[in-house]
């Protein structure tokens, strides 16, 4: 087995975000909030969607899917940094390092894939709403959905298979509060230039070829929009697909300006990183539920009907 290799370094310490124990508490304090509202919102967001027959179409289909991937991508990286900004030991073993980043290229692919078939639903919602029902059948969504899902599980194994056979020797420091990729790159005393390649072979219909899919969809979608005489009339086409462009601005803009820095550990780093998988969770559904009225409805009526069922269960007592 391949992770009998490494025989030399048993486990990594994570550096994290500051050395400081006052600034750690603060840090502590701060991402617990964070992942907690990140829980609630994500939560909240699949029960909605899964309980209210009015959301239960393709794009919410799509959004529930985001809100369980968003879920599990804070869940990968945010218990560790907590355990580890209340610990003067912060280590994580090569194995659990390993699991780290295979879940973190399973989510994060997943998601690059997922926003852009979501883009692909609000292009033909906006562009062809003749043809809408037609070409987003419940087969054709829900295989765009699993799609997604088996390239980004597809990306992780030819990425996390080779990274399984490097060795690390001497340097075991993490200059990050979470196990990637390219950072263990930089600790491996064996030849990592296959791995080097296939990561960016894999970044290029990963990152590059999901973008220009979603710019081409935009740019359709635009001007679509602009050729729309009444005002109103381009305020909703705008507004069925303004939240999950903010989402796409948010999650691209910080991947990109994360993973295409040199791994230094440096500060600015480090907030992209923490900005692209502890921040950006917490407010997808926060942007989908503010932004959204259909949300905001399907809340209002799940929570009544909660309420309804709780005062008579009360009465019957």
């Amino acid at each position: 087995m391949a992770l009998r290799n490494h025989s030399t370094i048993m486990e990594f310490i994570l550096l994290g975000l500051s050395s400081d124990p006052h600034v750690q508490a603060l840090l502590f304090v701060l991402f617990l909030l964070v992942y907690l509202l990140t829980l609630t919102g994500n939560v909240t967001m699949m029960l909605v969607i899964g309980a209210d027959s009015h959301l239960h179409t393709p794009m919410y289909y799509f959004l529930s899917h985001l809100s369980f991937l968003d879920l599990c991508f804070s869940s990968v990286t945010v218990p560790k940094m907590l355990e580890n900004l209340l610990s003067k030991r912060k280590t994580i073993s090569v194995e659990s390092c390993l699991a780290q980043v295979s879940f973190v290229f399973i989510t994060a692919g997943t998601e690059a894939y997922l926003l852009s078939v979501m883009a692909y639903d609000r292009y033909v919602a906006i562009c062809q709403p003749l043809l809408y029902g037609q070409v987003m059948s419940k087969q054709r969504y829900v295989l765009l959905v699993w799609g997604s899902w088996s390239l980004g599980i597809l990306n992780t194994l030819i990425n996390v298979l080779l990274a399984t056979k490097m060795d690390f020797c001497d340097t075991h420091i993490i200059p990050h509060y979470s196990c990637e990729l390219p950072s263990l790159f930089l600790l491996s005393c064996s030849d990592v230039s296959t791995n080097l390649i296939v990561m960016f072979c894999s970044l290029i219909p990963h990152g590059l070829v999901t973008s220009l899919s979603i710019f081409f969809f935009y740019a359709s979608i635009v001007s679509t929009i602009l050729s729309i005489t009444s005002t109103s009339g381009r305020s909703k086409a705008f507004s069925t697909c303004s939240s999950h462009l903010t989402t796409v601005i948010l999650f691209y803009g910080s991947g990109f300006l994360r993973y295409f820095m040199p791994t230094s550990g440096s500060s600015l780093e480090l907030v992209f990183s923490v900005m692209y998988s502890v921040v950006i969770p917490m407010l997808n559904p926060l942007i989908y539920s503010l932004r959204n009225k259909e949300v905001k409805a399907a809340l209002q009526r799940t929570l009544g009907k909660y309420l309804q069922r709780f005062q008579r269960q009360n009465t019957e007592r």
